[in-house]
């Protein structure tokens, strides 16, 4: 059994009576006022299990799925042989894609606190996960995101301004305010829409790697979900069906140590890792340094190839760690020591990429501003302008009667009364 990431010895914490049955409840290993300490973790010294070809079997996989998958030193060399070996000019795009996601929430966030948009996610520290995945992949494959991954939106090139619109829920806003603000909606960059309720697109997602192969296509599709949801249903089915028929997609479990307010154990985290419940289910399974941009990009490029070639579904651990509340409505220091996220053994995906890049003269500190000054201007622009269609503390701009269109095929009889009657109220304060 692996050591990484697991806090116990063998991943059990025993009992001081352990010659008794007792109820157990797993505790995170640090609460707030302590001083975290991940000496547990074992960051691997050859940096990562051997890279098999894509349609070996999928039981030759099964230790890939309790070591580590990583490309990148600490001190900015690339090691091992999952290397993609990426030209600087990919990795430099890798490089803004992050930064931009960074900027956008940290922008985004300001807004919500300013009262413009109700509610908000950021994705700091998880940028690599989002952002390599959608970059080893093609346009046509359809990914089933979360709500932290928006990098997939900022890697395919989605405009700006039309994410900051659905934030503001304003009359540019495609869904009409009709979803909660982070929960985007864009077919036509592959993002499929993104649930609320974590778990559920699970089946979905192998649903549609099942479609894509039944038409004989070359797509496939690609599921996201957390750690906490692989204690759902829905996560064993969207395995067994993915397993049973080969399904080409990729199910991504972004381990961020995090679930909400409950940490990691509460899944069963303290046993064998995430990635290797695809064993069981006969599914190639990795397990991968989430922090670390390369990394994710092989993993992704490695199960892409698989899926393609009719080698199936490839069970993805990502393993990270969410430096953020888990919303605006969340205040992680009342379950973690403040300073947690900043001490993560694997660092920051951003700096290690910009490592990287100085280490191999292809980046300095006059570059580095010059994007940042590009970014700081493109996030402040299409701000403006998204804001200039409206925001909740404004006007929104849309048409509140919309609230009845685009929901059920036939309206219902007492909606339709609902809606004569809001007429009728809407006419009356309109004059």
């Amino acid at each position: 059994m692996s050591e990484i990431g697991l806090p116990f010895k063998n991943g059990l914490k025993m009992s001081k009576r352990s010659n008794q049955s007792r109820l157990y409840v797993p505790e995170p290993p640090f609460r707030p006022g302590d001083k975290p300490d991940y000496s547990y973790i074992t960051v691997p010294a050859d940096h990562s299990p051997p890279r098999p070809d894509p349609m070996v079997d999928h039981h030759e996989t099964s230790d890939h799925s309790l070591g580590l998958i990583r490309v990148m030193r600490f001190n900015g060399e690339l090691a091992g042989e999952w290397n993609p070996g990426l030209s600087a000019d990919t990795l430099r795009t890798a490089l803004k894609n992050m930064s931009i996601n960074r900027a956008m929430d940290d922008r985004m966030f300001k807004m919500q606190r300013q009262g413009k948009l109700s509610f908000y996610m950021k994705s700091t520290g998880e940028e690599a996960i989002s952002c390599a995945h959608t970059m080893a992949l093609q346009d046509g494959d359809m990914i089933f995101p979360t709500y932290r991954q928006v990098g997939i939106l900022i890697a395919r090139g989605c405009p700006m301004k039309d994410m900051m619109c659905q934030l503001l829920s304003n009359k540019g806003d495609a869904l009409e305010g009709k979803s909660l603000p982070v929960l985007y909606s864009f077919r036509d960059y592959g993002f499929f829409t993104v649930s609320g309720n974590l778990g559920t697109q699970l089946i979905q997602g192998v649903g549609w790697g099942m479609a894509c192969a039944y038409k004989g296509t070359d797509d496939i599709a690609s599921v996201f979900t957390g750690e906490g949801a692989t204690a759902e249903g829905d996560f064993h089915y969207a395995l067994n069906f993915a397993s049973t028929y080969r399904a080409p997609c990729i199910i991504n479990v972004v381990n961020n140590q995090w679930a909400i307010s409950s940490f990691q154990g509460i899944a069963a985290g303290e046993g064998e890792t995430f990635a290797a419940r695809g064993v069981g289910y006969g599914l190639a399974t990795l397990r991968v340094d989430g922090n670390d941009f390369l990394a994710v990009y092989a993993a992704t490029q490695w199960a892409a190839e698989r899926a393609r070639r009719g080698g199936g579904a490839t069970v993805i651990e990502h393993f990270t760690y969410r430096k953020e509340g888990h919303s605006t409505s969340d205040d992680p220091t009342k379950y973690r020591p403040e300073n947690e996220g900043e001490v993560w053994p694997f660092g920051d995906p951003l700096d290690r990429l910009r490592h990287h890049l100085v280490t191999i003269d292809e980046w300095d500190d006059a570059r580095e501003t010059a994007m940042q000054e590009e970014i700081a201007a493109y996030i402040r622009d299409a701000y403006k302008s998204a804001e200039k269609l409206g925001s909740l503390s404004t006007e929104t701009g849309i048409d509140p009667l919309t609230m009845f269109e685009q929901v059920y095929e036939e309206l219902p009889g007492h909606l339709k009364d609902q809606r004569e009657d809001f007429k009728s109220e809407w006419a009356e304060k309109l004059g």
